[in-house]
């Protein structure tokens, strides 16, 4: 048994969710912030067996696509000045960890 992590952003997430309860992937979802963006995520739980975790990470990557965001950034240019510009970033996507589960145990 295998248990996928798998962290995406909000816009995703209702997708993300509707597409793996159709393929009856059971899930955990958690509300998350990222670290570089400080923006919304939705990182899902999901427990599943060895030979079911390809197809997992194919609906998770069907659903969550990766898409280009100007966002703005401040860079300091002497102590008393700011300058803020856009900059074009990658969001989206799917960051996915697969762990190995000795135990499972649904009390």
């Amino acid at each position: 048994m295998k248990l996928v992590l798998a962290i995406v952003s909000n816009d995703d997430a209702t997708a993300v969710s509707a597409a793996l309860m159709e393929n009856n992937f059971y899930m955990t979802k958690l509300a998350t912030t990222g670290g570089f963006l400080r923006a919304g995520n939705t990182t899902f739980i999901v427990g599943t067996e060895d030979e079911l975790v390809d197809k997992c990470i194919e609906i998770i990557g069907t659903e969550a696509k990766k898409r280009t965001e100007i966002v703005p950034s401040t860079a300091s240019y002497d102590l008393s000045h700011y300058a803020s510009f856009p900059v074009e970033v990658q969001v989206g996507g799917a960051t996915i960890f697969v762990l190995d589960v000795d135990q499972f145990k649904k009390l």
